[in-house]
């Protein structure tokens, strides 16, 4: 997975934009979930799927999809790779994300 984080580069200085380019089968192993920071995801390229909480949900280009700040999140791309645009921004200061390890059931 690579990741491109584009808050400077838009002089932003709250409002976070990240590109996550995910190739193909590509499970980010561990999930996350925020206290206040709601986010919402945009598929630009490929498709895959989105795990919130308990739940998968099938993603395909130009979905979008906006997560409250309790629910737990994580992704797995498609055959043809996954490329994601995260926005979100940087509240409460410092941040209020939360790891989750071994997130996958399977």
């Amino acid at each position: 997975m690579q990741s491109r984080f584009a808050r400077s580069a838009i002089e932003s200085e709250h409002l976070g934009v990240t590109l996550f380019r995910c190739t193909p089968g590509y499970r980010v192993p561990w999930g996350h979930r925020h206290r206040e920071q709601e986010e919402a995801y945009v598929v630009v390229a490929g498709s895959g799927r989105i795990r919130l909480d308990g739940e998968l949900r099938d993603l395909r280009q130009w979905d979008v999809v906006r997560v409250a700040p309790s629910v737990a999140r994580s992704f797995e791309a498609g055959p043809d790779g996954m490329d994601l645009i995260a926005i979100g921004n940087d509240r409460p200061e410092g941040g209020d994300g939360e790891l989750i390890s071994d997130f996958w059931d399977d």
